[in-house]
């Protein structure tokens, strides 16, 4: 199983769950889970949805598979259409991939080959930040900000450099000062633009509000600054948007929530709601514009990229956002889910709640007043030897998270209501007050 420590279930069953319904799944014996993570940040409008399983079943009658190398299909054609009327500005180009690791990765190559058809081959770096997720690919681990899980894997690509990300209440600096804290940040990416010569920096990779680590929304300005920043030095800005994009934030895309223009969107996970792989980027006019010279070919592609059948449940899914109006109904609900999870803030546990729209992360300490956080063995004991089976157990699914600081996260699907989190937060009230207990 990916990401499984094998070893911890030798002695316990595997938890299998066998089917789902709304924001709910059941396990082979029956009992209900409210799915709290949305599976793993991707079930956005909930599960067994019968308009996509139709659209998907309709699709595969009439065209299974076919390939968009050198040919096209009506499906990949239509989603592509819909798919740039949503994104912001002129990022009207979608290049189409089967997961998000591949996308990010696809920005990447995307990235190099474009300036050296623009007469710059000396750009190919890529900065991201400290703790970040990006992918497993090598490429797009060597992006991620995770040393623990790329040690196994190394020698990476080279040319990847790490900043500081925006944890706020762990801010090194100007903790209470949001404003001057994103200056700041913001300010980190500029240093280490010229630290590894501006001419040799290609891109830099920012999720709109950062996963691992427990949900870390940017500061005021902070993407407003960047952008200056990547305009100043000729870099590009890759809005990493495999989990923040459609609805997570309350916005189609995270960059229209906080209002920044990236060069380059890249997407994956609720484009289909899961109920089929995809993935793919949303790129700038100019970025295209050196392939559409004779003789010039993007020279990357994958097999499934753009499958029909993928095709046809993005384009149900974003029905389902449209005709239930699901963006609308985040951000109508996204400050009660907020208030909810806050009132855990009286648990001696619970030093931080952030996030934004329906992704939040909680972060647990062992002392609120001092902010000091567990060791690595506490944490492990905390996270993998309790809180994960008796959240489970409590019938929640959500992810206890130890990559940084420990965290509880939580990622709804986007058709939960005030009901669904009066659920959540009884039953991280009652696990987490056992874990003080138990401290």
């Amino acid at each position: 199983m990916h990401f499984t420590e094998l070893a911890s279930y030798q002695d316990t069953d595997v938890p299998v769950i066998a089917r789902g319904e709304g924001p709910y799944v059941y396990d082979v014996n029956g009992k209900r889970y409210l799915d709290g993570l949305a599976g793993l940040f991707v079930s956005q409008v909930g599960h067994g949805r019968t308009e996509i399983a139709e659209a998907i079943a309709e699709q595969a009658r009439t065209l299974a598979y076919f390939p968009i190398w050198t040919y096209a299909h009506p499906t990949a054609i239509e989603l592509a259409d819909r798919l740039a009327d949503l994104a912001p500005g002129d990022l009207n180009r979608v290049f189409f991939t089967t997961s998000g690791s591949e996308a990010v990765e696809s920005a990447w190559k995307l990235a190099r080959q474009y300036f050296k058809l623009v007469g710059q081959p000396t750009r190919h770096k890529v900065i991201s930040r400290r703790i970040a997720y990006h992918g497993t690919s090598m490429g797009a681990l060597s992006i991620t900000g995770l040393q623990a899980i790329k040690t196994p894997f190394e020698p990476l690509v080279p040319s990847t450099i790490q900043v500081p990300n925006t944890n706020i209440y762990r801010a090194p600096v100007h903790g209470d000062d949001p404003e001057a804290f994103g200056r700041w940040a913001a300010d980190q990416v500029e240093e280490a633009i010229l630290q590894n010569d501006p001419e040799s920096v290609a891109a830099v990779y920012v999720e709109p509000v950062q996963n691992a680590g427990g949900c870390f929304p940017p500061p005021p300005g902070y993407f407003q600054r960047l952008r200056e920043i990547c305009d100043r030095y000729g870099v590009l800005l890759v809005s990493d948007e495999v989990i923040c994009a459609f609805g997570r934030l309350g916005a189609y895309f995270g960059a229209q929530r906080f209002d920044y223009l990236p060069d380059i969107i890249t997407f994956a996970k609720g484009v289909t709601s899961g109920y089929v792989p995809m993935g793919g980027l949303i790129a700038r006019e100019k970025l295209v514009e050196p392939f559409q010279e004779e003789g010039t070919t993007f020279l990357h592609g994958n097999t499934f990229a753009g499958h029909p059948v993928a095709a046809a449940a993005a384009l149900a899914n974003l029905d389902i956002f449209e005709n239930e109006g699901l963006i609308e109904h985040v951000q109508a609900n996204a400050p009660v889910f907020r208030a909810t999870l806050e009132k855990l803030l009286d648990l001696p546990i619970v030093g931080d709640v952030r996030g934004e729209g329906y992704f939040y992360g909680i972060e647990l300490v062992k002392d609120k007043e001092t902010k000091e956080t567990f060791t690595d063995e506490e944490s492990h004991r905390l996270l993998k030897g309790f809180l994960s089976p008796a959240l489970f157990d409590a019938g929640l699914v959500c992810r206890a998270d130890d990559r940084g600081d420990p965290v509880v996260q939580l990622s709804p699907p986007l058709i939960c209501g005030p009901e669904h989190f009066a659920e959540i937060e009884g039953v991280l009230r009652e696990v987490l007050t056992e874990a003080w207990r138990r401290i």
